[in-house]
């Protein structure tokens, strides 16, 4: 039996989830750390542009990065579903430090090659696995049901704030004193994660019940998906957009490189910039009172618009303000996917679903990130651009009708259950 979806609350609070202490801890955690992540990202892409010149090679590396997800992930979930979280991630994040002090080490004493940076950037992708989904299904034991959609985009918040700073402090470095202590300052701010959650107050935590093991719970969760739409269209949608459209970390190195001859310090403000951007849009977005389905469509469109006008911007100013709108359409699209796939599954499968939207999202790099990059280097770095556009806008207009239908039963379901549903949530017009 599906989960009703919640009604909506009589007034919106875009800080509400942070009562809870828990996931305030966990907040302020993650801006540090995943701060530090877009250090790395940064400096782990203007790495191998120095080694090899190759867009080709730049993608490559960024698969390794996310090849586990899309082959583990599954599993990372179903390892979510049945252990303790919290376990999970005190060592998840300890071996995601120790991985980034080892590049720092390489890099700092000159020996680091492409083969080692790319063996380094699968090591991570493994730990993702388990890390990613095993995160965003924790979200939901610190908050109550009430302040999940506004938990999840303030988390998606963090991320922004994060790449508002990170990029922007890389670049710096980087052009100062170089790419090592990126590395260095990421191992290092993994240790923000670790002490909040030994901050937490276990008992505060909303723990669903424990199963029992048996074989064939990865397929469990697949058939679930596979029969349920308000998680199918949703993660079909991601799978597209995540493939060629979130591949920033190969697209805009080579939009500041080459379009517009940039450096690393070019690529960190683009990346800020997009930071800002999505920040902004966060903010906005945890106001909101409830989640439709059908707002996963408008997000896509809307998105996909704006990445194809920073595919067209004539200098360097106008790419910076158009960034802006790149943020703010992607905090928007991930934010109202992640809490429509939340809410629309039942605690026991939370972790598993999660973990497939991990494939979706981030574990597509594998395929989407050679591709873009062949892209970028065959016809030109603004196609990267174009093509993640073009799916993106492509992905919100088909989608448009299955997820209004999905929002339609979803409101005919509830008039049923209680006779002032339709009063509180009207069945959408057909547009």
């Amino acid at each position: 039996m599906r989960p009703r979806r919640p009604k909506a609350r009589a007034r919106a609070s875009t800080f509400a989830s942070l009562r809870a202490r828990n996931y305030r801890l966990y907040f302020f955690g993650q801006i540090v750390s995943v701060s530090g992540t877009w250090m790395q990202t940064v400096a782990q892409g203007w790495l191998v542009l120095r080694l090899s010149h190759s867009g080709t090679d730049l993608g490559l590396v960024t698969a390794a990065r996310f090849l586990p997800m899309l082959v583990l992930s599954p599993w990372g979930g179903l390892v979510a579903d049945r252990l303790d979280k919290r376990r999970i991630l005190y060592v998840t994040q300890t071996l995601s430090g120790l991985l980034a002090g080892v590049l720092a080490l390489l890099d700092a004493t000159h020996v680091i090659t492409l083969w080692m940076l790319a063996v380094i950037a699968l090591a991570l992708g493994l730990v993702n696995a388990f890390d990613n989904p095993t995160r965003q299904s924790f979200i939901a034991e610190m908050v109550d049901e009430r302040d999940l959609a506004n938990a999840i985009t303030l988390n998606s918040v963090t991320v922004n704030v994060a790449r508002a700073i990170g990029p922007a402090v890389a670049g710096a470095l980087i052009e100062t004193v170089g790419i090592a202590p990126c590395f260095l300052a990421n191992a290092l701010s993994f240790a923000a994660v670790v002490v909040s959650l030994a901050m937490m107050r276990a008992p505060e935590l909303l723990r669903p019940a424990r199963f029992a093991r048996r074989s064939g719970q990865v397929r469990e969760g697949l058939r679930y998906v596979r029969r349920t739409p308000e998680l199918l269209v949703p993660l079909v949608m991601i799978t597209v957009v995540g493939t060629l459209a979130w591949e920033f970390q190969v697209s805009l190195p080579l939009m500041a490189s080459d379009a517009f001859h940039g450096n690393a310090a070019t690529y960190g403000t683009m990346l800020a910039f997009m930071g800002i951007g999505a920040v902004a849009g966060g903010l906005v977005t945890a106001r909101r009172t409830t989640v439709r389905a059908v707002g996963l469509g408008h997000s896509s469109i809307g998105w996909g618009l704006s990445i194809v006008a920073a595919a067209l911007a004539p200098n360097l100013p106008s790419e910076y303000a158009l960034l802006l709108f790149v943020g703010y359409g992607s905090v928007s699209f991930n934010s109202v996917a992640q809490t429509t796939l939340q809410l629309a599954a039942v605690p026991s499968m939370r972790g598993r679903v999660m973990a497939l939207w991990s494939v979706a999202w981030l574990g597509s790099t594998p395929i989407g990130g050679p591709i873009i990059g062949w892209i970028g280097q065959s016809f030109g770095s603004r196609w990267t651009l174009v093509v993640g556009g073009g799916t993106t806008l492509g992905a919100g207009l088909v989608g448009y009708r299955r997820l209004l239908a999905i929002d339609r039963r979803a409101a005919l379901a509830a008039s049923a259950a209680d006779p002032d549903a339709l009063v509180q949530a009207p069945v959408p017009a057909e547009p």
